[in-house]
């Protein structure tokens, strides 16, 4: 069996390693050894925050519900158990949505929910 020399795929792997931990301090971006241990970390972390972010969304959604509502003088459990009573299935990415663009569609959603508590 002929030898095989490896350097030039050692080389690209190397390369390839060093590109996805470019802005990693120290030598978590210089050595390869070090730079495969961020990288390694770093993916993880970015997997986990990937499904975190949904949670911090949906926060994000009932703050700004929340802050609407009161604007119309009922809290964001007093709607949303209007709401559901009333029939109305709408979900709160829309519902913040609305109460950011379109405040009048948001202020008779209000009015519909008040009606059923």
């Amino acid at each position: 069996m002929p030898r095989v020399k490896r350097g030039v795929t050692t080389h690209q792997k190397h390369k390839s390693l060093l590109a996805l931990t470019k802005g990693h301090r120290a030598t978590r971006h210089a050595l390869v050894k070090r730079a495969t241990e961020s990288m390694m970390k770093s993916l993880s972390y970015a997997y986990a925050h990937r499904r975190e972010r949904k949670g911090d969304m949906r926060r994000l959604w009932i703050t700004r519900v929340n802050a609407a509502s009161r604007l119309q003088g009922m809290t964001y459990g007093e709607l949303m158990d209007g709401l559901k009573k009333s029939g109305v299935r709408i979900n709160r990415k829309v519902l913040a949505d609305m109460a950011v663009t379109q405040p009048e569609v948001f202020a008779e959603l209000v009015t519909v929910a008040k009606k059923q508590s």
